[in-house]
């Protein structure tokens, strides 16, 4: 059987880019770890069947195998992640495979709102850093119109979140929720790479949440991601309630979770709220229910105001995230295929993909890739979104 003449430097970077072992690459492919290893030292070969599975399983494209040197890769939005005072940089081929799906919707999706003559979104880039985050939190309230009446309206705060992102899609941010790449169930997204990520961009402004995140910190990426666009700042993100402010290296970043917050629970209402006489976890789970949040977020705001101290702070929160983990699941839509075809992909790009379709301006097969769907689901997918 025919050998692939690979470079063994690329075969070693392809599956350290994937976060593998030799051992686990090995399993992957169905060969021995010796094979493996032999192939990473320029021992040996591959069969050319073996290292098209070797690709397939790093994913990356076969002829890159065969490079003589390891191809720079970038990523178009700028990483902000940070770990103490260190930037993350790398990133797995899931994300970058991510990245790269998104980008290709959003250039169909402002090349034809530059067709249909769309207008820009006027509030992409209002602010800047030197603005008091409490305007800016103001502002996107307004502007999403997030009141009292539109949390008392939500049963709970699970249901405020998908209101926001309702809200957020009629201003014209557009709004993917997903917690895989592309329709590919076997390719989870990571929720320690990242848990969002914001794309300024005038014309169609992009927010993207992490749905394996759970869905209580859900909707604090959401708000945070909103303050990027409001500031005209695009970025990847990866904060946690869990960090200190003072943890945080990046301005931005930081700045943005003072807005978050700000935005999901205004301090004057807070403090009017706040009983000091009872504790952490009382006032948490009381307010929780009254600003239709998570009882982290509640705990947060007090920490933020002094209410409370770090180590109080912290306790609560590892309780709480002890039961997200327990609790943690794909919060893209339910058991319903539509409904999570449309938090994938956001309504205003399936309406227009749909739209653009059933006109006779795109192709039935160029619809379905850029749903990340099958021919066979448009009719159903178009009348769900009332383009039919």
């Amino acid at each position: 059987m025919s050998q692939a003449l690979v470079n063994p430097d690329i075969l070693r970077w392809a599956r350290e880019r994937s976060y593998l072992g030799v051992d686990m690459l090995a399993h992957k492919i169905g060969t021995k770890v010796e094979k493996v290893l032999a192939w990473e030292m320029g021992e040996a070969l591959p069969t050319f069947k073996q290292a098209q599975k070797l690709a397939h399983t790093v994913h990356i494209p076969f002829g890159y195998l065969f490079l003589p040197v390891p191809p720079v890769e970038t990523i178009p939005i700028p990483d902000l992640r940070t770990i103490g005072n260190f930037t993350l940089g790398k990133a797995s081929p899931e994300f970058r495979d991510l990245i790269g799906d998104v980008m290709r919707k959003r250039d169909w999706f402002v090349e034809y709102l530059r067709k249909q003559e769309a207008d820009t979104v006027p509030f992409i880039g209002k602010f800047n850093l030197n603005t008091p985050y409490e305007d800016i939190a103001a502002d996107i309230s307004e502007t999403l119109g997030i009141d009292g009446n539109l949390r008392q309206r939500s049963r709970n705060w699970e249901e405020f979140l998908r209101t926001m992102i309702v809200q957020a899609e009629k201003c014209g941010i557009w709004v993917m929720r997903s917690g895989i790449v592309g329709s590919n169930t076997h390719r989870p997204l990571l929720v320690e790479e990242f848990r969002g990520f914001a794309i300024s961009e005038k014309l169609a402004p992009l927010i993207f949440i992490n749905g394996k995140d759970a869905k209580a910190a859900q909707i604090f990426t959401c708000a945070h991601e909103l303050a990027h666009l409001w500031l005209g700042e695009s970025g990847i993100s990866n904060v946690s309630l869990g960090v200190e402010d003072s943890h945080i290296s990046n301005s931005i970043e930081r700045f943005c979770n003072q807005v978050a917050v700000e935005l999901l629970v205004p301090k004057s209402l807070f403090l009017v709220n706040w009983n000091s006489n009872l504790d952490i976890g009382e006032n948490a789970d009381r307010l929780a229910r009254h600003f239709r949040v998570s009882t982290v977020v509640i705990a947060r705001r007090a920490l933020n105001l002094n209410l409370i101290d770090w180590a109080g702070y912290w306790s609560f929160y590892e309780s709480q995230r002890d039961k997200w983990t327990r609790t943690r699941e794909d919060s893209e839509g339910g058991g319903d295929y539509y409904r999570t075809l449309k938090t994938r992909n956001g309504t205003r790009f399936s309406q227009a993909v749909l739209s653009s379709a059933y006109e006779g301006r795109l192709l039935f097969r160029e619809a379905a890739a850029l749903l990340g769907t099958s021919v066979g689901n448009l009719d159903h997918y178009a009348k769900d979104m009332g383009v039919r």
